[in-house]
């Protein structure tokens, strides 16, 4: 599909503004193909914890790890629809990624794009901010949320969909700042990560999800020094 004229942009990294603004015919490509896992790479999870059925990705949610994209993004805009299939499922995207676990985590250091389950907060006793899209640097990565709740910064309008329903996110990731869209909104952001370019991974945290229509549109690239671009995975 080709975006003719208008591209979402950031403009004011401080307050974080959305504009529309003229250029070169943008086009979004898949990211996930919808029939097999090829520009993926699993990272610390199992040949049984994802498969594609009916152009659907299917993530069995265990053992708890992440696959990452072949190579590495810097800005972009990222659509994805996702459902849990557990009431309570936990699961996310992770962006700009050093695409690699921690030493005592399975998880890896990036922004993540929260994907909550609504009964979630119910399950584990926590406050209601968890039912919805948050964005929050993970393993010592840096960022200022824009709604803080703590290093974390929370949707304003809670607007997903239970088990067995289809969410659709858009992020926007330009310049070290994010902006979430939920469900055709937009409703989270943060700025100044730490990281403004790495990898894409998605994660399997212990209930089964599915992703389908998952594409991305690569932006322009921006002044990023080296320290602001995670390590190259071989």
């Amino acid at each position: 599909m080709r975006i003719q004229v208008v591209t979402l942009l950031l403009l004011a990294l401080t307050n974080g503004t959305l504009f529309a603004q003229s250029g070169d015919n943008m086009t979004f490509v898949p990211l996930f193909n919808g029939k097999n896992l090829n520009g993926w790479v699993d990272v610390n999870t199992s040949k049984e914890t994802w498969k594609v059925k009916n152009g659907t990705l299917i993530c069995s949610g265990k053992p708890i790890g992440v696959m990452r994209s072949d190579r590495q993004y810097e800005n972009f805009i990222l659509e994805v629809e996702w459902k849990h299939m557990e009431a309570g499922g936990n699961s996310g995207i992770f962006i700009w990624s050093e695409g690699t676990p921690q030493e005592t985590d399975p998880l890896t250091k990036a922004i993540e794009v929260q994907m909550l389950e609504l009964d979630y907060a119910r399950q584990h006793n926590a406050t209601d901010d968890y039912v919805h899209g948050e964005l929050f640097p993970t393993m010592g990565m840096t960022a200022i949320p824009d709604n803080p709740r703590g290093i974390r910064s929370k949707s304003l309008e809670k607007r997903c969909k239970g088990k067995g329903e289809w969410n659709k996110y858009v992020v926007v990731a330009v310049d070290g700042t994010v902006k979430l869209s939920v469900n055709g909104k937009f409703v989270n952001g943060l700025r100044a990560s730490q990281r403004k370019k790495g990898y894409i991974c998605l994660e399997a945290e212990g209930a089964e999800i599915h992703f389908r229509n998952m594409r991305i549109m690569e932006l322009p690239g921006g002044i990023t020094t080296p320290e602001q671009v995670a390590p190259l995975v071989e």
